[in-house]
């Protein structure tokens, strides 16, 4: 999943304490949530998403700046402490009324919302497309598409059964009680207001695996999106709020630093973090929940590997290629799950080197509005300056730079990073062990399984590891010595409903599928006599 979460030193990404990344002067971009005047010269300027309305923030706006031209696509609120307070009151109020609705009712304003999304998605596209810097591809197939299907998909979440009746137990009198045979049930229950922070790799995508969830579970919810292009995420509010939802159960504030999200993860009146980030901010708000006691679901960074064993066939080769090479032609390699590292048994090791340099050499660095491109730009030139500077050290410290490593001739404008192959790397270089969240590789030899295991599981994260080989029944036993909370077995294909989350530094809490409404509520026993 960018404050320091978008560009720290864990992972250049995502949520929190990044600075506003620079653009021109604002210039008019119509937009129908404007909070100025027509004749007003921001006339692209939103407003924050407060119980239903739109609020003109105090503090002014903020330039979002479009990747791949470096023009401002329009105009972010900054917030301050009083109007996250405000956010977070109005979810408050929300909250009873909301928690008492019936689950079909919060069934149906979902389904509605599904429905909006998949209605508005030609204007969202190109906005979503202009912020982010994704390619056609990406974000006419990955951003509206996908997160109208988690709206769908929770639909019918808010329809699951949330009782667990138990068996009843005969229980011998004590000082608090007579015996008899008790009954008893576990139930799921709302946790309350849950703040949910996001990434600016898939704004909406990101938020709707959140919202959608806590909002069927009965929770209610202010959002803080990414700095570097929230505008498709305040653009959730009014379509919500069409689509049936009471106002004040979604809420959206935006800020282009750290001071809004510190000030939301330290406000009484949130029960719940949840947050897609580097490890480095994830620390930082584990540590002010934990002063209350707040629940927290993270899903930090991630580095990776994919393990290619000595056994593998040309298809379980080829397929191996085919996963890493997504690191580069995938959001170019904005994504935690990205097999970053290729891991190759030395017998084949020059061979899958060379097939992977074949891949990268082959694919289209451009505009991400043309058809042809395969690979974007970064965020910003902050990130992009970072992942440079990881590969001059890699050169530095005597790794071998196969295929890119320098910037692109073309565009002239956008924050681009060619695809990169390194190889010859050891375990211990940094670009080994750190997430860069940009289209580069790093490929390392092993000798044995145990060898592999190792390196794979060398690095503080544990997110999304892979393995290929001709043998599923080797992978299978291989994945269990994997220290990763996913493993994929000769495919980087996902599948929706399996629980999804870090070991170690990738984060604590699973979501996805059914483990989604699990994450986003209480569990309450309740017991009584038979």
């Amino acid at each position: 999943m960018t404050a320091d979460s978008a560009s720290g030193a864990a992972g250049a990404r995502r949520a929190e304490d990044a600075a506003a990344a620079p653009g021109a002067p604002p210039r008019p971009h119509p937009t129908p949530h404007s909070t100025s005047a027509p004749n007003s010269p921001r006339p692209s300027a939103y407003g924050h998403w407060v119980a239903g309305a739109w609020r003109a923030p105090a503090r002014g706006h903020y330039p979002v700046v479009n990747p791949a031209t470096e023009e401002v696509v329009g105009e972010a609120p900054e917030a301050d402490g009083a109007e996250v307070a405000e956010a977070v009151a109005a979810a408050r109020a929300a909250f009873e009324t909301w928690s008492r609705t019936a689950p079909r009712e919060r069934a149906a304003v979902l389904d509605r919302v599904a429905d909006l999304l998949t209605e508005r998605g030609e204007r969202l596209v190109p906005l979503l497309q202009a912020e982010t810097g994704a390619t056609l591809r990406v974000a006419s197939t990955m951003q509206v598409p996908t997160a109208a299907d988690r709206f769908r998909r929770y639909a019918r979440g808010a329809l699951e059964p949330d009782t667990i009746p138990l068996a009843p137990q005969p229980v011998k009198a004590s000082p608090l009680a007579p015996g008899g045979l008790i009954g008893a049930a576990a139930v799921r229950r709302p946790v309350g207001v849950v703040a949910c922070i996001t990434s600016y790799n898939f704004p909406i995508v990101n938020l709707a695996g959140k919202v959608a969830p806590a909002l069927a579970m009965g929770n209610t919810v202010v959002a803080k999106p990414a700095p570097q292009d929230p505008l498709g995420c305040l653009e959730l509010g009014p379509i919500l709020q069409e689509a049936g939802l009471p106002d004040g159960v979604f809420n959206v504030v935006t800020g282009s630093g750290a001071a809004a999200g510190e000030t939301l993860v330290a406000d009484p009146g949130v029960d719940m973090i949840s947050f897609t980030g580097s490890t480095a901010v994830g620390k930082r708000i584990a540590t002010s929940a934990g002063e209350r006691m707040a629940r927290t679901l993270m899903e930090l960074g991630g580095k990776g590997a994919a393990i290619v064993l000595g056994d593998a066939d040309e298809r379980a080769v080829k397929s191996a290629i085919s996963a890493v090479g997504s690191t580069w032609s995938f959001h170019s390699g904005q994504i935690c799950t990205a097999p970053t590292r290729i891991l190759v048994h030395r017998s084949l090791y020059e061979k899958v080197v060379a097939g992977l340099q074949h891949y990268a050499s082959a694919l289209t660095v451009g505009d991400p509005v043309d058809n042809s491109t395969i690979v974007g730009p970064l965020i910003s030139a902050a990130q992009r300056d970072r992942v440079e500077a990881y590969i001059a050290g890699a050169r530095e410290q005597g790794a071998r730079i196969v295929v890119g490593g320098e910037r692109p001739d073309h565009p002239k404008t956008g924050f681009y990073v060619a695809p990169t192959l390194i190889a010859d790397a050891t375990p211990d270089m940094t670009v080994a062990r750190e997430e860069l969240f940009g289209p580069v590789v790093v490929a390392l030899p092993f000798d044995d399984e145990d060898e592999a295991v190792d390196i794979a599981n060398g690095t503080p994260y544990g997110l999304y590891d892979y393995v290929f080989s001709a043998d599923a029944g080797r992978a299978w036993a291989l994945a269990a010595r994997l220290r990763s909370g996913n493993v994929g077995i000769n495919t980087a294909q996902r599948h929706p409903e399996t629980a999804f989350g870090g070991f170690k530094e990738s984060g604590v809490g699973r979501d996805g599928g059914s483990f989604g409404l699990h994450a986003y509520s209480e569990l309450q026993s309740v017991v009584w006599p038979s």
